[in-house]
């Protein structure tokens, strides 16, 4: 009886494990199509906020990364590593935000209207949202650390994607160039915390 139940459960782990390599590899692609359709928008706009948003999209491909070679492997030390590489993610994703805010407001910096920038961006909040819910439920079911750490990361690209439409559709709408650089602070403030988490957490 024993055997059989312990069976079920590694059937089960199976399952979720797929799911999560899922999950990462569909992150990791929509990332690498989303570096080109934004190199396009930024230019075209000459928006230093979608271009900032291209560089978040390449720290979201080094945590998905991260994650897949975690999800390959197993113990607590591997844990620990890939715990530190996405606490890094966070780090340079804050100071990014921090640069980029500070500077945009700094030099009132207004980009030109972006079709592009909008309709990506306004897809990519939505997609990064639902990836990030099935992070969260595929990490708890597996009791993975990593798996729902990077799954917070998704949920910051998701509000990242959400503020730069928001600041896209305030300029446009408003003239208020501002907008985008302002919410950019908030997110800040949650990716120190997710830093300060995962790397003083244990002390």
């Amino acid at each position: 009886m024993t055997g059989a139940k312990d069976d079920v459960v590694e059937v089960s782990r199976a399952v979720l494990l797929r799911r999560g390599f899922a999950l990462e590899y569909a992150t990791l692609g929509w990332n690498v199509v989303g570096i080109a359709v934004l190199a396009v928008a930024a230019v075209t706009a000459r928006s230093v906020a979608l271009a900032g948003f291209g560089l978040d999209s390449l720290i979201e491909i080094g945590a998905s990364t991260v994650v897949i070679w975690e999800l390959s492997g197993t113990g607590e030390e591997r844990q620990r590593r890939a715990l530190r590489l996405i606490g890094i993610g966070f780090a340079l994703l804050a100071a990014y935000l921090s640069v980029q805010s500070t500077v945009v407001l700094a030099t009132g910096f207004r980009p030109h209207h972006s079709t592009l920038g909008i309709v990506w961006t306004a897809i990519t909040a939505a997609v990064m949202f639902l990836l990030a819910f099935g992070k969260a439920r595929t990490g708890e079911a597996l009791d993975n650390p990593v798996l729902r750490t990077e799954g917070r990361v998704t949920l910051i690209d998701g509000l990242l994607a959400a503020a730069v439409l928001l600041g896209l559709m305030l300029n446009l709408t408003l003239g208020w160039w501002w907008a985008d650089p302002a919410a950019g602070y908030v997110l800040v403030y949650y990716a120190v915390r997710e830093v300060r988490e995962i790397f003083f957490a244990e002390q």
